[in-house]
């Protein structure tokens, strides 16, 4: 059964990232449904600890790309060289041949850089010199980024964020968890033990076992009257576009896969709808991100029926 992979998986990381179980479950339905992951919030809560705990738990090739302002697309891509002994030039793979990366603190990076990612995102493959190469399978983002006030940060643009299936926030521990933080073993520690629990082709039968997943006609509706109040509501701007709605219904799918079931309901996704939609969304008149009580309201506006 698809879901004992994801319970193994989970019940792992459990012990290396504590007391954040909703997160790890939404950072697992992201990989599942073939999507890339945005975590946003203040250093030192365990963004970088959890990519590296995925990546090596489900046994995945990991590569850590830390961004900075003096980073360059070729930095990520890779680079054209000549090769003395063949005299022929060559395509030298940066960082980002790899199945899981992680993009540190990606909005410190300039916009040029940013954009690198966006081919290999969407298409999961990159083109320098005019030649195109495939990147490999499975092939995960998952992109740290720190609040918008720090300095030195750079926004996302639009069409970036819209790449990121599901934007997450960590969040600072509860008290017996930051207590056994505080009294336990370092987790990079903990982490350095640890071995694969599933492999990569345990991730793709879960990937397909989701992708298999019923979704009724009514539950679409559902979704399309979600999009619709995003795009015509009096608070919001831009509204969420069909790779948004795709993402939407493939979210659930993963979340109800996670939670045993083998049919998608609505609140597999109104779990999901606010870390899919609120990285995308924008607030009427000044353009700020859309806050939580924005997208409850948006959500709460549409009925179930």
């Amino acid at each position: 059964m698809p879901r004992h992979h994801a319970n193994r998986l989970l019940e792992a990381a459990g012990q290396i990232i504590l007391g954040k179980e909703r997160e790890l479950r939404l950072a697992l339905a992201c990989l599942i449904a073939r999507g890339h992951l945005l975590i946003e919030d203040v250093p030192g809560v365990g963004k970088t600890t959890l990519a590296h705990a995925l990546a090596r738990l489900v046994g995945l090739q990991f590569q850590r790309i830390q961004f900075t302002s003096d980073l360059l697309p070729a930095d990520i891509i890779g680079v054209t060289v000549f090769d003395r002994d063949s005299s022929a030039f060559g395509f030298r793979p940066g960082p980002l041949f790899a199945q899981l990366i992680l993009a540190d603190e990606i909005n410190r990076a300039t916009p040029k850089t940013q954009s690198a990612l966006l081919e290999a995102m969407e298409e999961r493959q990159v083109t320098a010199d005019g030649e195109t190469y495939a990147l490999p399978e499975p092939f995960f983002v998952i992109a740290t980024q720190n609040p918008a006030h720090q300095i030195g940060t750079f926004p996302l643009p639009e069409s970036q964020l819209d790449r990121f299936l599901l934007r997450i926030q960590l969040g600072y521990p509860d008290h017996l968890a930051e207590r056994a933080l505080l009294m336990g073993e370092e987790r990079r520690h903990v982490l350095e033990r640890r071995t694969p629990v599933i492999t990569p082709a345990a991730l793709q039968e879960l990937q397909h076992a989701a992708r298999a997943l019923h979704v009724a006609e009514p539950l679409v509706d559902y979704v399309q009257a979600l999009l619709h109040a995003s795009r015509h509501g009096p608070e919001l701007a831009g509204g969420l576009s069909p790779r948004a709605g795709l993402g939407l219904i493939a979210a659930a799918r993963a979340w109800a896969l996670i939670e045993g079931r083998d049919h998608v309901l609505p609140e597999d996704v109104q779990t999901v709808f606010p870390h899919v939609a609120a990285h995308r969304l924008h607030l009427a008149g000044d353009g700020r991100p859309a806050p939580p009580a924005a997208i409850l309201r948006l959500l709460q506006s549409v009925a179930v029926h």
